[in-house]
């Protein structure tokens, strides 16, 4: 079985492991073909640990483009995949063989990445990681005998290597799914790269975004607490996204509060109408928004400074976190929203960058833990 050696061996070495998903794909269908095997599709059923998605198709067919599908947690309790051989292999870690027709599993052709190929017979072979949960690989043909015993000879020689490959790309996407989820996209490049020492700061100019929900307190005080979590989520559902749709990067979660910071290089001007303009998208969303606890209202602080972040704690237990002056200010400024009335507040060098006619100063103001008052702003009419 000269070609199942030549592919676990391209499996194992540095090559194969250099590739992105597509590429992967690509290349492994390729050694299959070039083998022997009357591979028609290809696909690769990568489980994962994500807020949103169950886990991760690859499908490859040859002379086509590769198809990649991030299934969303509800695919996993639908009635088809529920039935599926694919489904059946992840749970009991078993090798199983399908054709089509078959009374066991008589619509696994019609899988979104099977569905009117004219397959025949379909291998599915589990890819288990440790206790948790199992991958899959399924090879199909329309060959009308199926594949032969020394097909499947090949494939049980070459799966163990493949599993050893996906492995290692079920965790590289696991590590990034829960660092983007957790600490931000941002930071959590950091944390790769090694910026994992305490003591280990970065400092950067940015403009920085503090959304506050109003009424938190009170909420709390009157509502179940599955209420207020349902009415938090329903508020994080409109200020995300206007955060992130202008290239914003979260810092952080602080309750009811979401700490983000815009930072186009070279152009502080451009990260300032940035987070303007995120502030005013999540404010029209928040007014449109059905929320558990009814209206929601939340203020906005925005403010051009210098923000450090870095790892604190103690030992092996550390958190990446944001400290200095102007984080304080912004902080301080955000206080100020419900007393003025105004759901968007701004400092002197924010509406400086902002621009001409953009705010209005609304005069100075006290702010805790800072010497001199602070000229404040609002958008202008």
């Amino acid at each position: 079985m000269r070609g199942a050696g030549d592919i676990v061996e391209w499996l194992t070495g540095d090559e194969s492991h250099d590739l992105d998903d597509v590429a992967f794909a690509v290349a492994f269908g390729g050694h299959l073909a070039k083998a022997g095997l009357p591979i028609d599709r290809l696909t690769l059923h990568w489980r994962t640990l994500h807020p949103e998605y169950w886990g991760r198709s690859i499908a490859w067919s040859p002379g086509e483009t590769v198809q990649i599908a991030d299934r969303a947690h509800g695919l996993a309790q639908s009635a088809m995949f529920l039935r599926h051989p694919i489904r059946h292999v992840m749970e009991t870690r078993e090798w199983l063989t399908a054709r089509n027709p078959d009374t066991r599993f008589p619509r696994w052709a019609e899988l979104d990445l099977f569905k009117g190929r004219g397959l025949v017979e379909m291998i599915v072979a589990p890819l288990p990681q440790g206790k948790g949960p199992a991958s899959a690989a399924a090879f199909a043909t329309t060959r009308p005998d199926g594949f032969s015993g020394d097909d499947r000879r090949m494939l049980e020689a070459l799966v163990p290597a493949l599993r050893g490959a996906s492995e290692v790309r079920v965790l590289r996407h696991a590590e990034q799914a829960l660092l983007d989820t957790y600490v931000g996209a941002a930071t959590g490049r950091r944390i790769l790269a090694g910026h994992i020492r305490r003591g280990d700061v970065e400092t950067l100019d940015a403009a920085l975004f503090l959304c506050d929900l109003r009424g938190f307190t009170a909420l709390s005080d009157r509502l179940p607490g599955e209420t207020v979590l349902a009415a938090l989520n329903a508020y994080f559902d409109q200020a995300v996204p206007a955060i992130e749709e202008q290239g914003g990067e979260i810092l952080k979660f602080m309750g009811d509060a979401v700490l983000a910071y815009f930072h186009v290089d070279g152009d502080p001007a451009r990260s300032c109408r940035a987070a303007f303009a995120a502030a005013r998208q999540a404010l029209t969303r928040l007014a449109g928004a059905v929320s558990p606890a009814g209206i929601l209202r939340a203020g906005v602080a925005l403010h051009y400074g210098e923000v450090s972040y870095g790892n604190i704690g103690s030992g092996h237990r550390l958190d990446f976190t944001v400290i200095g002056r102007d984080v304080n200010l912004t902080s301080r400024l955000q206080g100020l929203c419900e007393a003025t009335g105004h759901p968007i507040l701004m400092s002197r060098r924010f509406a400086e960058l902002l621009g001409a006619g953009q705010a209005t100063g609304i005069g100075r103001y006290p702010l805790k833990g800072l010497g001199e008052p602070v000229e404040v702003f609002a958008p202008g009419e």
